[in-house]
């Protein structure tokens, strides 16, 4: 594999068309004649106490990239707009004085910590001008001088020193400067343990298995030539394919075999192109495969943003459904109809992370005995992903393997307002909001869906999600979303006029054996039944008695059954979790959200104004109905008094 810069810095993404390097440092250490010399090649005699932004000849270093260089100054009257200077900058260019070593400790214990306070995440080159001024009677080399520092601080990129008045490396500043924000060091490598960093490993890993035709494990001679074509635009000589493999042989027997460069000879390789500098061999193979500087797909190979009405949901397709039951048989190395946790690994290990380690994926779907995931679990995780962030879903099919249009991957569906019209919902995911006061058993009925164990857990005050499938009559499945709205979450939810948007179904959890959970449930009812009647997004409602092992209080069941006749919804279904009696709730849930016109609750305010807009279009009606009659009588009367003038 050759070199190929050039290509790499065209590529960059965040380069905006150009590299914006700020310069800063204590005043006297030499910034603006760095400057100038960069631009101009010579030494200036005179030199303004702040540069203009100035721009470096495109050509200058191989990139081809233009690179504006901001001077700034040090003086307290000027640092607001030092640090706006240093927010836009792309990298930081950090000088101190070579005979003045006081201004090299203000490097640690004031521009580093400035830049850190600032959230300055940026490359920062540290320089060491005037160096023709350096007292060399103590000569101390620059490793022993800043290695202390790059320890404190990692996001120090590299260190040099320099003469603008000597002209001693002063183009080699910039371009170290350049080649931090082209070519990063810190996405790829880790500098400490000398090793390529987890998502760069992901990333060549999916990079070698696309270039990987036939599937053998290794890169043949034909299928280097073709990786070495499409990222560099050059073929590689047969001579230059032995040479390759020689290196990789000699120093690791396992990265070549009998068919050709094996995975970890191809990261060997990788890591050899970063140790010694070439950094732009590795970003060049990264963006011509689509990613960016955080090492993940770009922009322009995904899906735009998805665009749909609030009460529209995205769901995956039948075409992407059978690429991951491909996938999952695939990946399922036992055999045993589960993917655990070692499989599941793999699956995504050509994703920059497995997507549900963290919330709200974690722990959201049912887990076999071992901990892995069943086809249902399976599904069921990229069913929410879909829903709650599609374009994240179609990237980690992508990094999976899903070579389709990635706008076939997906479909949004129909909007509920329409499904209402037409009595029935055409969606194969429902999301069902939760509500419930403190411990009324909202966590424990999530659990039981995904067939957790009965425990007595401490109440949450933080949303959290189970997904499932759900096995309908005639042997369909529908995919179920349960998101629990902790009670004091409620409010807020309701706060904004779509909250009910994405909710195709609420449930109202309450403990049966306190009247006071009740209470607060029902109260909970008005309140998201007003709001869909305030804002045209009605959805329909269930009431849950949960704890129906424990005795009921007094009024349940009539205090319960009043306020679901009174507002025309299904009884309250009874569920003991304990027990493990769930009295069919999730298909119930399920078909409820199927038929979007029904089990809509009604307040009594809602009553008032429907009732209100009948007399109103019936008045109206009387009026036209009047109105009418009266133009007919009119109409008669113009003919007979017309008769009879002829008549006369």
């Amino acid at each position: 594999m050759a070199g190929g810069g050039a290509a790499a810095g065209r590529a960059a993404p965040g380069a905006r068309g150009g590299v914006r390097i700020v310069v800063a440092g204590d005043r006297g250490t030499g910034k603006s004649s760095l400057i100038v010399t960069a631009a101009a090649d010579t030494f200036p005699i005179n030199v303004p106490p702040l540069l203009p932004p100035t721009r470096l000849p495109d050509d200058l270093y191989p990139d081809r990239v233009p690179v504006t260089i901001i001077d700034t100054s040090s003086s307290m009257e000027n640092r607001g707009r030092l640090a706006e200077e240093l927010k836009r900058a792309d990298a930081v260019v950090l000088t101190y004085a070579c005979d003045q070593p006081a201004t090299l400790d203000r490097l640690s214990t004031f521009w580093l910590p400035e830049l850190r306070r600032l959230e300055v995440k940026v490359p920062v080159i540290v320089v060491g001008c005037k160096l023709d001024l350096r007292d060399d009677e103590h000569p101390l080399s620059l490793e022993q001088v800043m290695s202390p520092i790059m320890q404190q601080f990692r996001e120090i990129e590299t260190c040099i020193e320099c003469s603008a008045f000597k002209q001693i490396q002063v183009p080699e500043v910039f371009y170290y400067a350049q080649k931090a924000v082209l070519h990063p060091t810190a996405p790829l490598f880790d500098q400490e343990a000398q090793t390529l960093k987890p998502r760069c490993v992901r990333a060549l890993k999916r990079i070698f298995i696309l270039c990987d035709h036939d599937r053998d494990g290794a890169l043949s001679d034909a299928e280097l030539n073709d990786f070495q074509v499409k990222c560099f635009n050059a073929p590689l000589q047969p001579s230059e394919i032995v040479g390759v493999k020689r290196v990789v042989q000699e120093k690791l027997p396992e990265g070549v075999n009998d068919r050709g460069l094996t995975l970890t000879g191809f990261l060997f390789l990788h890591a050899l192109f970063i140790e010694k500098g070439r950094l732009e061999t590795t970003w060049t193979v990264l963006r011509k495969f689509g990613y960016n500087n955080d090492i993940r797909l770009s922009d322009d190979q995904l899906p735009p943003p998805i665009k749909r009405a609030p009460d529209q949901s995205v769901e995956l397709t039948s075409e992407a459904l059978d690429f991951l039951r491909g996938i999952f048989l695939l990946f399922d190395i036992d055999g045993d109809g589960a993917l655990n946790p070692t499989e599941l690994e793999d699956l995504f290990s050509t994703a920059p992370e497995s997507p549900w380690d963290g919330a709200p994926y974690k722990d959201a779907a049912e887990k076999t005995a071992l901990g892995g995931l069943a086809l249902d679990g399976f599904l069921s995780e990229w069913a929410l992903m879909t829903l709650l962030d599609p374009v994240r879903s179609i990237e980690n099919l992508i990094y999976c393997g899903y070579a389709g249009d990635p706008s076939s991957a997906i479909r949004i569906t129909r909007r509920r307002r329409l499904d209402r019209k037409k009595q029935r919902s055409e969606r194969n995911v429902f999301q069902c909001f939760v509500f419930g006061p403190k411990k009324a058993g909202k966590s424990a009925l999530l659990n039981s869906f995904i067939g957790r164990p009965f425990a007595d857990m401490a109440s949450t005050s933080e949303e959290h999600y189970a997904v499932n499938a759900v096995d309908l009559p005639g042997g369909t499945k529908k995919t179920l979303i349960l998101r629990e709205i902790p009670e004091d979450g409620a409010p807020k939810l309701l706060y904004t006029k779509d909250s009910l948007a994405a909710c195709d179904i609420a449930v109202f959890v309450h403990d049966r054996s306190d009247e006071s959970s009740w209470k607060r449930a029902a109260d909970l009812l008005v309140k998201v039944a007003s709001h869909g009647e305030a804002n045209g997004c009605e959805v329909p409602c269930l009431i849950v008695a949960a704890k129906d092992d424990l005795d009921p209080f007094p009024t349940e069941i009539q205090d319960s059954t009043r306020v679901s006749q009174d507002m025309g919804i299904e009884a309250p279904i009874p569920v003991s979790n304990r027990l493990r009696d769930f009295n069919n709730v999730f298909l119930r849930i399920v078909s409820a959200a199927e038929h979007p016109h029904l089990s809509i609750p009604e307040t009594e305010a809602g009553k008032s104004r429907k009732q209100y807009h009948r007399l109103v279009n019936r008045s109206l009606m009387f009026v036209s109905v009047g109105a009418a009659v009266a133009i007919v009588g009119l109409a008669a009367y113009r003919v007979y008094a017309a008769r009879k003038n002829a008549s006369s």
